[in-house]
């Protein structure tokens, strides 16, 4: 890719979502929304295959369905309120309609089937900031509406994230499709607690965007997109394996790593909320989610390659580990005893 036409795409990514996450008025953070579509369109596609060019179409017709819906919600709101303001949400078909909108741009069930097929056709690079950056300004816009937003719709959705994010990442063997479930089902953790406390749902956000962006840049340094490729990485960087075993334990959320964190405070929240059957039915979800980061773990550190007199065994990544990697592995995996300062910051 051109390296003028990458910092125009990178920049231009940058300015939607800084003006999406900063503005109060519907038709700014519309503009902020389509800058960030338009702008990610070219690193999707830039590889020029067939399976990119059919990933950046499938995500521009999602996104622009999606942004559609959004501004005609906010049309109505201010037809029957003459409020532009995106707190001051109160119409109720333009409630329910700002939620489907921002479901569709995040990938929440039942509106998830564009993801795992969008990050499947798209470079590790371009993941990370499928997976993270670009769902900020929806979560922001969750975060500013949440008031008004219907709590049984919002629960409904995200157990169904949860089951069905555990569920199907069971039985995929790429790695980008396996991040993609995984964050389906993160994102039922995020939508559960929004009406109830919506800076839990900011925590959770921040802490899984910090281990998912470790978990691509391993898979990123290792050259890995396969299972089988994830058998032999142990062969080219035994530390970097480690730590990427590690990073998807805290991913799943086990103690005493950092993903213990936001699991433990949104089971806390909605148990004083009296909700104890939605706090239990999304913790045993979660326990799906378990199996396949256990089953990446395993082929990452104990499974050995196979020997054969014809297998040509990689040795040592010709990239070099990226700075960034160290500090998002350290967070992600030592961040727990420093919880009660997190909570304190946020």
């Amino acid at each position: 890719m051109n390296p003028q036409a990458k910092l125009i795409s990178t920049t231009s990514l940058l300015l939607g979502t800084s003006i999406t996450i900063s503005s109060n008025h519907w038709m700014t953070a519309w503009i902020g929304l389509e800058i960030n579509t338009l702008a990610i369109l070219p690193l999707i596609s830039k590889t020029h295959h067939p399976r990119a060019i059919e990933a950046s179409t499938k995500y521009f017709l999602t996104q622009a369905t999606a942004s559609t819906l959004l501004l005609f919600a906010s049309m109505i709101n201010a037809w029957f309120s003459g409020q532009w303001d995106i707190t001051q949400l109160t119409h109720p078909m333009s409630c329910m309609l700002s939620t489907v909108a921002i479901s569709i741009k995040l990938g929440l069930v039942p509106f998830h089937f564009w993801f795992p097929e969008v990050l499947q056709g798209s470079t590790m690079t371009t993941c990370l900031l499928l997976a993270t950056i670009m769902k900020f300004p929806p979560i922001t816009l969750f975060y500013l509406t949440s008031p008004s937003l219907n709590s049984t719709l919002l629960t409904s959705m995200a157990i169904a994230s949860a089951a069905l994010g555990g569920w199907m990442g069971l039985n995929q063997t790429q790695t980008r499709k396996v991040l993609a479930f995984s964050s389906i089902a993160h994102l039922g953790w995020m939508t559960i607690i929004l009406n109830y406390d919506p800076n839990l749902t900011l925590i959770t956000f921040y802490l899984y965007t910090m281990t998912t962006s470790a978990i691509f840049l391993i898979l990123n340094t290792t050259n890995t997109l396969k299972l089988p490729t994830v058998m032999t990485s142990w062969t080219k960087i035994p530390p970097l394996t480690t730590i990427f075993m590690l990073t998807l334990l805290s991913l799943a959320g086990l103690p005493p790593l950092t993903g213990f964190l936001p699991k433990w405070l949104i089971i806390q929240e909605l148990t004083k909320q009296e909700l104890t059957a939605t706090a239990t039915a999304i913790s045993l979800l979660s326990l799906l989610g378990l199996f396949f980061y256990l089953r990446l773990a395993y082929c990452a550190t104990i499974t050995l390659p196979p020997n054969f007199t014809n297998y040509m065994k990689q040795w040592q990544t010709n990239k070099p580990t990226n700075p960034l990697t160290t500090i998002f592995t350290s967070l992600s995996i030592m961040l727990l005893p420093l919880s009660p300062m997190v909570l304190t910051i946020s």
